[in-house]
């Protein structure tokens, strides 16, 4: 048994030998048949391809399936790279479009700032809003303007659209605007399709109640309603809102300024009316003495 173990040792080494020196012999053929260039050559290739590469075909799946799948994979890797640029470039779109509505609205406000129409004889201070109270019981804000640009307690504020409050407290560079929806606040007012007088009171909730009304039956869901400058506190005409009717029936206004988004708020100021010093100057001007000597003179 030993002998025979020996024997097939001795014969395996020139067997691999052989065998291998005849696959790189072939091989060298193959390759130096295959780039030969010669007609007989080229349809001998011809002849061998047809024969050989159906029976093939088999094995070329694999090959072919590997292919496919590294293709899909390099098509997945690009769609991800693609994916991932547009993500950053929505999050890019999405900030540029928070800043072009930041710059729309703030536009709009300037708009209607100076498209509104007020009264002639009334001049304005407009000024940036800097902050409000942050208190649910105390509705304010605080404007840049104060003593310095001749802002003075009482005067009216407004955006745009509608009135917002009146001043109440000055310093030298900055004033504090209390909101008609501020518990403190009440303002004279008038619905003028009904003709109908009423108080716009404060209660800190974003819908004033309207009270005081002489015939609430005549007050729709709708109307108008203004300043009626009872009192000389503000100036009559300038725009509060619409009624509005709550869950109780109470009604209320909806105001016209858009209280929740504020940031330029234009002061208007209260034209004052001098006060005569005796009942004469009433009916006519006062004389200097030279405009005296002279009447004396013609009478």
């Amino acid at each position: 048994m030993a002998r025979d173990r020996g024997n097939a040792e001795d014969y395996s080494g020139p067997i691999k030998r052989l065998v291998l020196t005849l696959l790189v012999l072939s091989l060298t053929a193959l390759f130096l048949v295959w780039r030969i260039d010669s007609p007989r050559v080229e349809r001998l290739r011809t002849a061998v391809i047809d024969q050989v590469m159906p029976s093939f075909s088999w094995a070329m799946v694999p090959v072919t399936a590997t292919a496919n799948l590294v293709r899909d994979f390099q098509s997945y890797a690009q769609l991800y790279e693609q994916n991932q640029e547009l993500r950053r470039e929505l999050q890019q779109m999405k900030s540029w479009k928070e800043a072009a509505l930041q710059l729309e609205q703030e536009n709009a406000r300037l708009l209607d700032l100076n498209n509104v129409r007020l009264d002639p004889a009334l001049t304005y201070v407009t000024g940036v809003v800097l902050a409000d109270s942050g208190s649910p019981f105390r509705q304010s804000v605080l404007l840049n303007i104060g003593g310095r640009d001749g802002i003075r307690d009482g005067w009216a504020a407004m955006d745009g659209l509608g009135l917002v409050g009146r001043i109440s407290g000055v310093g030298e560079r900055t004033s504090r605007v209390v909101m008609l929806t501020d518990a403190s606040s009440r303002v004279p007012a008038v619905i003028p399709r009904s003709g109908q007088t009423a108080l716009v009171i404060g209660d800190n909730t974003a819908l004033p109640p309207i009270d005081f009304v002489e015939n609430p039956q005549l007050i729709r869901p709708g109307d108008r309603v203004v300043t009626s400058g009872d009192g000389g506190v503000l100036p009559a005409g300038l725009v509060i809102g619409e009624v509005v009717q709550d869950a109780g029936g109470r009604l209320r206004v909806r105001m016209a300024a858009d209280v929740e988004r504020l940031e330029f708020l234009r002061v208007l100021r209260a034209s004052e009316t001098l006060k005569p010093a005796t009942a004469g100057q009433l009916v006519a001007p006062v004389l200097s003495e030279d405009q005296d000597t002279a009447e004396a003179i013609d009478g």
